[in-house]
């Protein structure tokens, strides 16, 4: 076959036809956050319909629920890679094994050996808030699931804003945090075992950054408290007692109750929320239960 025919043979291959759309129902929780997906398989790829119907619902909800997702981690990877670039998280240690994209929570010890970070989610957080540009949204899907515990929590921070007594917005107006990777991390070495020492190329990647108090959703326009507990170490420009203070009533108010949203997980759920939009907690799982959870991460952009 000469070369010219077979240009000619490879230029009429036939396009492979668009993803088929997918029949599912968005159905919101009950809550100040969130809505679940039934019906939806992101084991295929999504039509283009399909996808901006489930990003229009994250802006609208802040927390997707998948239910019974029976994906491979590299289907949750393409799937996460659709909202934009992933980011690798700085503990190696616990990345699934050949997919870096992929942070194992779990409490799981294996011959001597934790299998992924077992106090993830101890205090309040944003997802890498501690970055020049912290996340969009997180992923997570239930690989093992304890028969009781495991609950993750969520807190609206756009709720948290909205309700602010006047004098605690006046105050925050124009202000500025610090977050910090390392801003709760000696003391969770202290309470547990599962927190490696730090090499100096991972203390590198997580310098601290300053980030407005209040951000506004690059996305829905909304504003939306950006400081929690697990991160935020000090208001600049204020003496340190008053940056305390000023930081405790804003972490107490943000997780009253009426801005929470407790998922109870079910088997193969995969839960993508807005870092944006939501700070969230572990709610805890006894020791003797197993819990394995995958998680990625998307990126998002410089808070304003």
């Amino acid at each position: 076959m000469s070369q010219s025919n077979a240009v000619r043979r490879e230029e009429a291959a036939p396009v492979p036809p668009p993803p088929a759309a997918q029949a599912f129902e968005l159905r919101p929780l009950a809550g100040p956050v969130g809505a679940e997906l039934i019906g939806l398989d992101l084991g295929r790829e999504l039509s283009s319909a399909d996808f901006k119907r489930v990003h229009q619902a994250h802006l609208d909800h802040h927390l997707l629920v998948f239910r019974d997702q029976r994906i491979t981690p590299q289907q949750h990877i393409d799937f996460s890679r659709r909202f934009g670039r992933l980011m690798i998280h700085v503990l190696h240690q616990f990345h699934l094994a050949n997919y870096p994209e992929i942070l194992i929570v779990s409490n799981i010890i294996e011959n001597g050996q934790p299998v992924g970070l077992g106090d993830a989610g101890k205090y309040w957080h944003s997802d890498i808030s501690y970055k020049e540009l912290p996340s969009l949204g997180s992923l997570l899907h239930a690989q093992e699931l304890p028969a009781q515990g495991g609950d993750t929590l969520f807190a609206n921070m756009h709720l948290a804003y909205d309700t602010l007594p006047a004098a605690l917005r006046n105050a925050v107006e124009g202000k500025r945090a610090v977050h910090s990777y390392l801003a709760k991390y000696g003391q969770l070495q202290k309470e547990g075992n599962w927190r490696p020492n730090l090499s100096a190329q991972q203390v590198a990647q997580v310098q601290a950054v300053s980030h407005p108090v209040v951000r506004t959703h690059p996305e829905n326009g909304r504003r939306a408290l950006f400081v929690s507990e697990g991160f935020t170490t000090h208001i600049e420009g204020l003496p340190e007692d008053e940056s305390r203070q000023l930081l405790d009533e804003l972490f107490a108010h943000s997780v009253r109750p009426e801005h929470i949203y407790r998922h109870r997980w079910q088997p193969h759920d995969l839960v993508f929320w807005d870092n944006r939009s939501l700070i969230h907690l572990a709610g805890g799982t006894p020791d003797h239960l197993r819990r394995k959870l995958y998680r990625t991460t998307i990126e998002g952009d410089a808070p304003f």
